[in-house]
């Protein structure tokens, strides 16, 4: 019998106890695994998501609640802000691309977020399959939508309200799958992306666009009043240099003063009518949840938060503060999981000691009797040592089997927050955690395999 036979048959007769110390390795193994894994695919998601996105502008309140829900999309929205905001945060030469969003439905826990174009360009992504909305209630999803519900272009889905799949149903407003994203290993791989319109209408915001319609009249009324104006002002100064078989002198005060004061009338005029068309936005205006930033220089880093913090009635807030925020936070608590997990290995290890020790005295004569038919006192040193090492390699590859199912169940039990992370895809750290279980193993099974190396042959057979 070689020695492996040999180290499985002396496992085997302690199937209890060799099984114990098993399953303690294995739980110690697989929290670490979780851990690490969850750990870095979190930190990397984090940075996908986030990477070209430097300011994120929102209601007043939790910059954290901010940036969770216009960002990651796993928190509700702090509130809403005017649209009317969008225009001059996009002018101002400070940013370079301004991503409008508004949220507030989902389907089956994916987030309907209503943008425009450029919510593309932010997040460097494309059309995989069809095309971008071009209509309401037209809607691109992501790569991972697609998969998980089993959609395709042409296919109808029903928004619920809220974040809860389980919300109220907006039967009467089905929107219409127009195109696939590609896979983008980011949040826009969960997402179903429609236009401001579609979200307002689902909302029963039809009254305001009954308004803004009502707005477009009064701006071409006034346009419509400076054309006329202006053509009044042009053909009365015709009149005048044909009487007066001169050039008109523009330049006269008396000229001047009749012009100013029509100019003035005209002004006062075109203002009242602007300040009626702004109150209008002011009052009964459309809104949006949040707005994306992305920033034309660092010079914005100082600049821009400051001023919309101090100068509107929104707040700014950073994804990168906060991102680092949030894994600070997360990570007292998986470092209180990473202690738990190192304390379970401990008390495997102990157990594999104990274990060999106890057995290794009630085979005392057994090893004295090998040694007799020629076995020599390093092999019973290398059963001892396998014996220990074998119990500590299946605890660790049943750890890491198990790490990869509690994976797999998280990232399908979730919509979108955490199915970024790669089940059954095998990470560096894995291996480095099975030489940590073979270490432990060898250090166990060290004090019994020293004491089997001693062993006397005379002094245990005489005490038999």
């Amino acid at each position: 019998m070689n020695t492996i036979q040999l180290v499985w048959k002396n496992l085997s007769r302690q199937f209890g106890s060799v099984f114990l110390s098993i399953l303690l390795t294995a739980f110690g193994i697989s929290i670490l695994a979780v851990l690490s894994i969850t750990g870095e695919s979190f930190e990397k998601q984090l940075d996908n998501n986030s990477k070209n996105i430097d300011l994120v502008v929102g209601a007043k309140g939790s910059p954290l609640q901010l940036i969770l829900s216009s960002v990651y999309h796993i928190d509700n929205p702090t509130g809403n802000i005017p649209l009317d905001e969008l225009d001059p945060l996009r002018q101002n030469p400070l940013v370079q691309l301004a991503v409008p969003l508004s949220l507030g439905d989902n389907f089956k826990g994916h987030r309907i977020v209503g943008t425009d174009s450029s919510f593309l360009t932010i997040y460097e992504t494309s059309i995989r399959e069809g095309r971008i909305w071009k209509n309401n209630f037209e809607v691109v999803i992501g790569d991972q939508v697609a998969k998980k519900q089993q959609l395709k272009i042409g296919d109808q889905i029903h928004s619920s309200h809220g974040l809860s799949k389980d919300g109220h149903h907006h039967d009467e407003h089905p929107f219409t799958i127009v195109g696939i994203l590609k896979h983008n290993n980011n949040v826009t791989d969960n997402l179903i992306l429609t236009n401001l319109e579609s979200v307002w209408d689902v909302h029963g915001i039809a009254h305001d666009h009954e308004e803004t319609l009502l707005q477009k009249e009064l701006r071409e009324r006034e346009e419509d009043r400076e054309e006329t104006v202006k053509a009044h002002l042009h053909h009365h100064g015709e009149d005048l240099e044909e009487q007066t078989n001169q050039p008109l002198d523009t330049s006269g005060k008396d000229h001047h003063d009749h012009d100013h004061g029509q100019q003035s009338q005209h002004d006062e005029e075109g203002m009242f009518v602007k300040s009626i068309g702004a109150d209008m936005v002011k009052q009964n205006g459309l809104e949006i949840t949040a707005i994306l930033i992305k920033y034309q220089s660092p010079a914005a880093i100082g600049i821009l938060p400051k001023m919309i913090d101090q100068q509107t009635d929104m707040q700014a807030a950073s994804p990168a503060m906060e991102s680092t925020r949030l894994f600070s936070l997360l990570g007292v608590g998986m470092d209180s999981l990473a202690i738990l997990a190192y304390v379970i290995m401990l008390i495997a290890g102990l157990s594999v000691f104990i274990n060999l020790y106890n057995a290794l005295k009630q085979r005392k004569y057994d090893l004295a009797i090998m040694r007799t038919l020629g076995a020599s006192k390093g092999k019973l040193f290398n059963i001892v040592l396998l014996e220990g090492l074998t119990i500590t390699i299946i605890g660790g590859l049943v750890g890491l089997l198990l790490a990869h199912l509690a994976l797999y169940y998280i990232s399908n039990q979730t919509s979108q927050s955490a199915d970024f992370i790669e089940a059954f895809r095998l990470h560096p750290k894995e291996l480095v955690f099975l030489c940590v279980a073979c270490l432990i193993g060898v250090l166990a099974a060290l004090i019994p395999a020293v004491k089997a190396y001693r062993t006397s042959i005379a002094g245990t057979l005489s005490n038999k």
